[in-house]
């Protein structure tokens, strides 16, 4: 059993989402405060996020907070923020069993409560944050945004999206930049926190097997919102029409060259070309089957690893290889070709079921845990589109070749960055 039932407003920007479903012996409650991705306050959100939970009101340490985590029978605390499109999102999550496995009552209350005081009621010293929570926290953050040139594939990509997206606000990262993070202190964070925990757009999305009356009660009677004045996020430009292609290459003490292709793909996720769109990047590059994999990869050996994804709400497509430095030009060429006879619609009604039947068995992994089902609804919810499950798998099955190819059409290159080894004497 799995039903998304109607969003129900508590107050003004502030909604709650619930999925009921009765797959999980817990019951998740995840907080997103939805802000503006924007330089002035990236970092400052990222660190909010790992500072909150340090303590809370009642609840003034994490040795305090784990220790209640444990009498609610092992709940789970977590917190990060995300980049959805350019919106930056701060999410909580609380996980905790589900009462009726227990012969324990009012499980959910309590949880409901430390929830709220982690986002509404932090710990305080003085004017601000405490300044041992923050210092500490900063340290974390910086060395998570350092930590990015670990995963060099990763950090290929996001540093395509830096170059492709340089005067736009989808370049920014989720985490923002350590430069940043050095001018901030305990008393300009708290001022932040509490310029954005009024005017934040708030949504919160329980999964769960839970009675939608009593959840809403539950939720209404322990959350206590910050009233104020909700700031409204612009819809996303996507229209860019690339005059060049943007050409850029780092260098960096690597033994296998990052290749990242990035496009623009004119389509919305609006349209109605955008199932057609994701259909054409799944046979283009979504795996065993893709194109890419079947010619770069395997025939002509051009590659460790190659794949295509879509950004959702930019409207990009990403090709990512891992190649030889010798084989780079060779690559962007044979990648342009495969791209180009994707387009002229060479391809056949079996690659169009392989890669539906890819996208609807990914489709359906979102019912593997609560929080995947979260982010699903919570996703759908931003973006003002009210289809279930069932009923995206439904449309995507009766997309037919000619939406695919039309949808091709309107891919052009924009960026290819290329992380390659370092010069000699370097």
């Amino acid at each position: 059993m799995l039903k998304r039932l109607a969003p129900i407003e508590l107050d003004q920007g502030i909604k709650l989402h619930m999925i009921k479903t009765d797959k999980f012996k817990t019951n998740l409650i995840r907080v997103y405060l939805q802000r503006p991705l924007v330089r002035e306050e990236v970092t400052k959100n990222a660190l909010l996020s790992m500072v909150l939970p340090r303590g809370t009101k009642s609840f003034t340490s994490s040795k305090a907070i784990a220790k209640e985590l444990e009498n609610l029978y092992g709940a789970s605390l977590s917190s990060d923020v995300s980049k959805k499109g350019e919106r930056h999102i701060l999410q909580f999550a609380l996980q905790l069993p589900n009462e009726q496995y227990l012969e324990e009552k009012h499980v959910l209350e309590r949880g409901l409560k430390m929830l709220n005081e982690v986002i509404y009621w932090p710990f305080l010293e003085g004017d601000g944050f405490r300044r041992q929570y923050v210092a500490q926290e900063k340290d974390n953050l910086q060395k998570k945004i350092e930590g990015r040139i670990n995963d060099k594939m990763t950090y290929a990509v996001e540093r395509c999206i830096e170059e492709m997206c340089r005067n736009e606000r989808f370049s920014l990262h989720e985490y923002g930049n350590a430069e940043d993070l050095k001018e901030i202190t305990y008393d300009s964070l708290y001022h932040h926190y509490r310029e954005i925990i009024g005017t934040s757009a708030v949504d919160i999305c329980v999964v769960g097997d839970l009675d939608e009356k009593e959840a809403e009660d539950l939720i209404r009677e322990y959350f206590q919102f910050k009233p104020g004045v909700k700031k409204i996020i612009e819809r996303e430009e996507i229209e860019f029409a690339p005059k060049t292609v943007n050409t850029v290459e780092d260098r960096m003490d690597v033994s296998q060259g990052k290749l990242t292709l990035g496009y623009r793909t004119h389509v919305p996720f609006e349209s109605h070309l955008y199932y057609p769109l994701v259909i054409f990047s799944n046979i283009l590059g979504g795996g065993p089957n893709g194109k890419l994999f079947k010619n770069v990869r395997e025939k002509e050996s051009l590659c460790y690893y190659i794949f295509s994804k879509i950004e959702k709400f930019k409207s990009l497509m990403l090709i990512s290889s891992g190649i030889e430095f010798s084989n780079y030009d060779k690559t962007v060429e044979l990648i342009g070709r495969e791209l180009e006879e994707m387009k002229k619609g060479n391809f056949s009604g079996e690659d169009i079921v392989s890669a539906k039947n890819a996208i609807i068995t990914s489709i359906r992994s979102m019912t593997d845990t609560p929080g995947m089902l979260a982010d699903f609804y919570y996703t759908q919810a931003i973006s003002n589109y009210q289809d279930s499950l069932e009923e995206i798998i439904d449309k995507i099955r009766k997309i037919d070749k000619e939406a695919i190819v039309a949808a091709g059409e309107k891919i052009a290159l924009d960026t290819i960055y290329f992380l390659r080894e370092k010069k000699e004497g370097r």
